[in-house]
């Protein structure tokens, strides 16, 4: 730590020079972080310093460059800067320039050419990649428009669902509302009917005629009538016999007790009903 705090002083007096270094809490933590500062500075000065070293070879490869170049033209064609005319000296610009531009490593012929093939090649390889990027780029258009097409049909169906929801969600208050009203409707009937039988037990009405037991009777008529209707299909069969009047006459004599059993049945049961039933007037509801 002492070796980092000595150079750690150093490096703030150079920052600083005549200027008083800031107070700071020396602890290991600052320490380490202004050492990394220190580091950090010190690698950054070495790279500008590199930097500018290069920078100063190149200026003087340029300027021992150009120089040749100058000394070659004024003794080759006697050519200098200051000999040239306005219109010379600008040629020779657009000359270094398109050099430059076209980044060749001198301003022969073939090295224009070749360089004006390259950005030729460059060239048209943009322009089949630009082309590309818009065919994609059209592509992505189209479905966009599709998914942004999909997206507004699903919330149409989604709206049109949510208001189909809401009418069948009316419709199922409406039943459940329905239905109540029929069971407290229904509760009340038995509770009604339940009081009328308990009435009509009270003033002697016989128990035979109450709600469950009419309805007994009612079912056991209509098992009645529906075996007589297979006796009187089976007597009317019988009826068209012939060759044999005696046994037909016996089968007929038979069907017919069984159908006359079974109307008398039918008309006691028919008498039992009128007979018991009181007179309306004497029965009380309330």
């Amino acid at each position: 730590m002492e070796e980092k705090l000595q150079r750690v002083t150093l490096w703030l007096k150079k920052i600083y020079g005549n200027r008083p270094v800031p107070q700071y809490e020396v602890n290991a933590r600052t320490i380490d972080i202004l050492y990394e500062l220190v580091e950090c500075n010190e690698a950054r000065d070495r790279d500008v310093s590199l930097l500018i070293e290069d920078m100063k070879q190149k200026a003087t490869e340029y300027e021992a460059e150009a120089n040749y170049l100058q000394g070659l033209l004024t003794e080759s064609l006697g050519l200098s800067l200051s000999s040239l005319s306005s219109e010379g000296t600008s040629y020779l610009s657009v000359l270094v320039n398109s050099a430059m531009t076209l980044e060749t490593k001198d301003t022969s012929l073939a090295s224009f050419f070749s360089a004006i093939n390259d950005m030729t090649s460059e060239l048209y390889a943009t322009e089949s990649k630009n082309r590309e990027m818009e065919l994609e780029l059209s592509n992505l258009r189209k479905k966009l428009t599709a998914a942004v097409m999909l997206e507004k049909q699903l919330e149409d169906d989604l709206k049109k669902t949510e208001e189909l929801l809401e009418v069948e969600k009316a419709k199922a208050d409406s039943r459940s509302q329905n239905l109540k009203f029929l069971k407290d409707k229904s509760e009340d009937l038995k509770i009604r009917i339940k009081a009328a039988e308990e009435q009509l037990a009270a003033t002697g009405l016989d128990q035979s005629l109450t709600h469950e037991s009419l309805v007994s009777l009612s079912e056991k008529l209509a098992g009645l009538r529906e075996e007589i209707v297979p006796l009187k299909k089976k007597l009317e069969s019988y009826l068209d016999l012939t060759p044999n009047p005696s046994l037909a006459q016996v089968k007929i004599e038979e069907v017919k007790r069984e159908l006359n059993a079974l109307e008398a049945e039918f008309s006691k049961q028919i008498d039992m009903l009128t007979l018991e039933m009181p007179e309306p007037s004497k029965l009380q509801f309330s």
